[in-house]
């Protein structure tokens, strides 16, 4: 840990804005039911919806009651406008970067309304992977007491580069930065090693169950958990419909419950949760308590369709 401890960063009200740096992109959800039929049609309900997990937390922060969020991300200009109406009509202030040459991400989101609800993603990150360190100012920090980074920004070289400038302004300032891993699946791509080597120096790590295991190689979450928090001061590791847990300094400190739902899309849940949980923390929440709020907010965005939430509820 190169950066802050959690017990001095992490305590007390945080008067300022939360930043978000991270992919905005346009979700497509296709609710089936059963297996797909290969060779043949399926069929579904299918819906155009704004995405991106680092847009998805920005606008759950908001929601929860967060006053000033703010993201920055790059888009293409074929829906630039569309995202700005959208982010801005949710609450959130969105510094976009329109991509003269490459189309906005599109994630197409297969869920199948059998069980759990359980989906699997089809990503063309487009734009997003070339947010780069031309994108970034120091001065994107004026006023921000928190920075969450969205992990898929480690998994382009441009976004790899923008994460160590942003880091080395919030070190800087003595802004606190959390990351949320993103997806399991390309972790593996990159490497666990390399990920944790970019990963240094941040006061909070937000990842699921899946992504905790794989990061250290261990089975056992709350294992997990613990190893985690011996080099991110504070690690919650969410479990879906298992709760969260919280570690710090080499051991579980909370375990959290989840609450109760009805699931209908887990599209958007970890991102719902890791929104409100910083939406939480920012008013002067403890982790356990912050963490309860994230599972709150989780339980709610599995019982609607898309990763966002709904707009005046």
């Amino acid at each position: 840990m190169t950066g802050p401890g959690w017990e001095t960063t992490g305590q007390g009200r945080h008067d300022g804005a939360l930043l978000v740096v991270g992919d905005i992109v346009t979700d497509v959800v296709a609710r089936h039911r059963g297996p797909l039929a290969s060779g043949t049609d399926t069929a579904a309900a299918i819906r155009t919806m704004p995405g991106g997990a680092g847009a998805n937390v920005a606008c759950w922060a908001a929601h929860w009651g967060c006053p000033d969020v703010r993201i920055l991300g790059r888009v293409g200009a074929d829906s630039a406008a569309w995202h700005e109406r959208e982010l801005t009509a949710s609450g959130v202030r969105p510094h976009l970067v329109v991509d003269p040459t490459a189309p906005t991400g599109t994630v197409i989101c297969l869920v199948d309304t059998d069980a759990a609800a359980e989906r699997t993603f089809l990503t063309d990150s487009g734009a997003s992977l070339r947010l780069d360190p031309g994108d970034w100012s120091p001065s994107l920090l004026d006023n921000v007491a928190w920075l969450h980074l969205s992990g898929y920004l480690f998994f382009s070289e441009p976004g790899r580069a923008l994460v160590a400038v942003a880091l080395e302004s919030a070190r800087a300032r003595g802004v606190p930065v959390s990351l949320d891993p993103a997806s399991a699946g390309f972790l593996t791509v990159l490497g666990v090693d390399r990920f944790l080597a970019l990963a240094e120096g941040i006061d909070v790590l937000l990842p699921s169950r899946d992504e905790a295991c794989l990061l250290t190689g261990l089975p056992d979450p709350g294992d997990a958990a613990a190893k985690l928090s011996r080099h991110v001061p504070l690690v919650v590791v969410k479990q879906g419909g298992a709760g969260a847990l919280v570690a710090e300094s080499g051991a579980v400190r909370d375990h959290v419950r989840a609450a109760p739902a009805t699931p209908v899309d887990t599209t958007g849940a970890g991102d719902a949760f890791t929104g409100a949980f910083l939406a939480a923390v920012l008013s002067g929440s403890r982790p356990g308590e912050a963490a309860a709020e994230g599972c709150r907010a989780g339980a709610r965005a599995v019982e609607r369709v898309g990763g966002r939430p709904e707009r005046g509820a």
